[in-house]
């Protein structure tokens, strides 16, 4: 325990002192009260005497007295809380396979859904970032407590070329780890990855960034949107369109979370997703803080006033 006004503790030399005075007066009155009086004849005159019991109140009146001189100088106690901060990034598949209305209305509005899904669900002290991933993986926003950011980021989400998911798991687990608290601990992060799964190009392989966020600690979990018979029109020159076939990929998403420690997400349900932010609750261990605990002292001492005075009063009609 620590004081911020440690002078304070010196008033605590009155405490002795008011106990020597008290003490003194008790004999005084003792032996004032044994010259007016015979000893012998005082049982016939007092049914009880108080005993130890007469001291009581005035002891627990001593105990406030430090408890308030305690709490003026101000004392500070380390506490041990539990963490509160995460980091949450929501890697969202952009490829053109995503205009795909095999998933009403698309596949990527519906990962776009369910993304302000878990936006609405995660607790505020959690940052979130937004990476899209098409031909190349980009940072959409980078992990903020901002809501209104994030659902900006995601809104303004459009299809592209190409599927470099392997690119999106990493730079997802290599953001969350530039991420510090406020004293200096890089919080606990986990990925959503939300696509159909089918890798279209990127640097990294999925296995291989899968790995890589298992050794950063970073849990990646997935959603598989699409159907066997998802298609995409793609136009072509002189007006003519070419109907494609894209069917979804859901053992790429399988593999990068079983390899990165996350899970594969069937649904887009708020109880599937609320699987993300439940494993961060899990992982946030605690940490030290320095409170000042003057309202303890100060409550303890008025409960005390209180008790002391009201003994008083019960036993011996007077305010000691």
């Amino acid at each position: 325990m620590s004081f911020a006004s440690p002078w304070s503790l010196l008033w605590l030399i009155a405490i002795p002192v008011v106990v020597g005075l008290y003490l003194l007066r008790e004999r005084r009155r003792e032996r004032y009260a044994g010259r007016w009086g015979t000893p012998g004849l005082l049982p016939n005159l007092v049914d009880r005497a108080p005993g130890r019991r007469r001291h009581l109140p005035v002891a627990i009146l001593l105990v406030s007295l430090a408890a308030l001189i305690v709490g003026v100088a101000r004392p500070h106690a380390n506490l041990t809380v539990g963490r509160e901060e995460a980091t949450v990034l929501i890697a969202v598949d952009t490829s053109r396979s995503m205009g795909a209305t095999d998933v009403y209305p698309t596949r990527l509005a519906a990962a776009q859904n369910a993304a302000n899904r878990l936006v609405d669900r995660v607790p505020k002290k959690f940052r979130i970032g937004v990476v899209s991933f098409s031909s190349r993986a980009q940072l959409g926003v980078a992990p903020t407590e901002d809501r209104s950011l994030v659902r900006q980021a995601i809104a303004t989400l459009k299809p592209g070329e190409g599927t470099a998911i392997g690119d999106a798991v990493l730079l997802s687990a290599r953001l969350g780890l530039r991420q510090r608290t406020s004293d200096g601990v890089v919080p606990p992060t986990a990925v959503l990855l939300i696509s159909d799964g089918a890798r279209d190009g990127g640097r990294t392989a999925p296995r291989a960034a899968a790995q890589r966020a298992r050794a950063l600690h970073v849990p990646v979990y997935t959603v598989a949107l699409g159907t066997p018979n998802g298609t995409v029109r793609h136009p072509l020159p002189g007006g003519y369109t070419e109907i494609l076939r894209v069917p979804p990929s859901p053992a790429t998403m399988q593999l990068i979370a079983r390899t990165s420690g996350g899970q594969f997400l069937r649904t887009t349900t708020d109880k599937q997703l609320r699987k993300v932010y439940e494993d961060l609750g899990s992982r946030l261990g605690h940490k030290t803080i320095s409170r000042e605990i003057t309202d303890l002292f100060a409550g303890g001492a008025g409960a005390l006033i209180l008790v002391g005075t009201g003994l008083s009063v019960l036993w011996f009609r007077k305010v000691a």
